[in-house]
């Protein structure tokens, strides 16, 4: 049976650890906020499950008992942990995969049954050809050590990212074989459909991220208030065999964030799979 969980990033939005200006391998995506205080208006919510950033769970690092403890006072269950990369510089490999390293023993130890790998640096001169075939070899690389310590592992295409249109994540994913984690309002604002690329890649569809969007400004929403045929990617999601956690999501969103958890659950339970 689907369960559904809330990333926690609808709290906060997103940013970056400063030190991975100079040190990459201290990079890590961050909400700012109480991640405790969090984990309360999820639940609060309705939801059943929390993803977080690995960078948030660095706080608990020495202390994960206590982040465990929290979660599960909240009523909730660790879907997922989001962590990214450059992935296209051979020569910062080591470095990224000393924080992946990290970063795959700090979800495991929360455990989370989800790792979600993002990212793909865009040159400034544009994206090369062989820039899907590094990145792709070396998320295998990822996946192997993040599947070692009992994560399911997938990519998602995001805007701005190296895979970011249909034509480069087909680039991507036929230069790698990890998982997709399909995030239906990402997939369709890079020119997709997220129906067709559900479907494609159903055998390889290991987590699904849903929210919805405007098209014309690619700005997201709560879902059914935006642009998305939810229901057919829905339809499609059951298609694909999919029973695992659904997460969804809202950042960058300007509204009230617990009023928008909110309606988007009431559109789902008309709408749920499984």
């Amino acid at each position: 049976m689907v369960k559904l969980a809330y990333e926690a990033n609808a709290w906060g939005g997103v940013v970056g650890t400063p030190g991975a200006v100079t040190d990459i391998g201290s990079g890590f995506y961050e909400t700012p906020g109480d991640v405790v205080e969090t984990l309360g208006a999820i639940a609060s919510a309705g939801y059943t499950g929390v993803e977080l950033f690995d960078g948030n769970l660095l706080h608990f690092e020495h202390s994960v008992d206590e982040f465990a403890r929290a979660v599960e006072a909240a009523g909730l269950e660790v879907a997922g942990v989001y962590s990214g990369g450059h992935l296209i510089y051979p020569d910062a490999h080591e470095d990224e995969l000393a924080r992946f390293d990290r970063s795959i023993r700090l979800a495991a130890a929360a455990g989370a049954r989800h790792y979600v790998l993002g990212g793909g640096a865009v040159r400034s001169s544009g994206r090369r050809d062989a820039d899907f075939e590094v990145a792709g070899a070396f998320l295998d690389r990822v996946a192997e050590r993040a599947e070692a310590a009992g994560l399911v592992v997938s990519y998602h295409p995001h805007l701005g990212s190296l895979a970011q249109s249909p034509e480069q994540i087909d680039a991507l994913f036929a230069a790698t074989s990890v998982g997709m984690c399909a995030d239906v309002a990402h997939i369709a604002a890079g020119g997709g459909d997220p129906v067709d690329v559900i479907n494609r890649y159903a055998a390889r569809l290991k987590y699904v991220h849903l929210k919805d969007v405007d098209l014309s400004s690619s700005a997201f929403l709560p879902l059914g208030e935006g642009d998305l045929d939810l229901g057919s990617i829905i339809d499609a999601v059951v298609l694909a065999r999919y029973d695992d956690w659904i997460t969804v999501e809202l950042d960058g969103y300007p509204g009230d964030p617990a009023s928008a958890a909110e309606r988007s659950l009431r559109f789902l339970t008309g709408h749920q799979p499984g």
